[in-house]
């Protein structure tokens, strides 16, 4: 079995954003992570990661809740942030290339609470007049629901502590962090599934 034929032709690539607050066609994206996945003797195995510090776009707004949540200070130099449609540019040429070594037809967003991301980094695409979107349209892999299923947990830390993968408090929030803990327990949900077993 290869990749494609697992997800029926998709390719699930996990997601993560920190934001401004939680309007995506007022609250800019801060941080963006993606990691794809790979099959590997029929297994799922996500550890390629990249991730941007994203600079507010101008005709968005942070919300101050929102930045005491993350932690995140837009204007820090230390950031490094760049603009919004270069961080996007990179995100989905590395994301189209990706589909296309899977012989996948499309990428699938995958993400836990998808419809948010979803939404706010449709809103980002068509701020950058990126007209390639590499993703399906409308449909998305939530993990909220797939844990609800799989753990009976919908909090991404109770479930990953029902799923047996160390949690750290101290590190949420950080869009390379989540974006690795739900590729990780996506991976183990997807790899213990009792389906496409020989």
């Amino acid at each position: 079995m290869q990749l494609k034929d697992r997800f029926r032709g998709f390719l699930p690539v996990v997601i993560d954003l920190e934001t401004g607050g939680l309007n995506p066609t007022k609250n800019p994206i801060l941080e963006l992570c993606i990691v794809l996945p790979r099959w590997e003797d029929d297994k799922l195995i996500c550890e390629d990661v990249h991730h941007w510090h994203v600079a507010p776009h101008p005709d968005t707004h942070c919300e101050e809740r929102s930045l005491a949540l993350t932690g995140i200070d837009p204007t820090d130099p230390d950031r490094e942030a760049v603009s919004e449609a270069q961080a996007l540019g990179e995100c989905l040429r590395l994301v189209r290339k990706a589909v296309r070594d899977a012989n996948c037809t499309r990428a699938i967003l995958t993400a836990h609470n998808a419809h948010f991301d979803q939404g706010f980094l449709k809103a980002a695409i068509h701020r950058s007049g990126i007209k390639r979107d590499p993703f399906h349209l409308f449909s998305v892999i939530d993990t909220v629901s797939l844990c609800g299923v799989y753990f009976g947990q919908t909090v991404l830390r109770f479930a990953c502590r029902e799923a047996g993968i160390e949690y750290e408090m101290d590190s949420a929030h950080s869009a390379r962090y989540d974006a690795l803990i739900v590729a990780t327990i996506f991976a183990q949900m997807v790899n213990n599934s009792p389906f496409f077993k020989d």
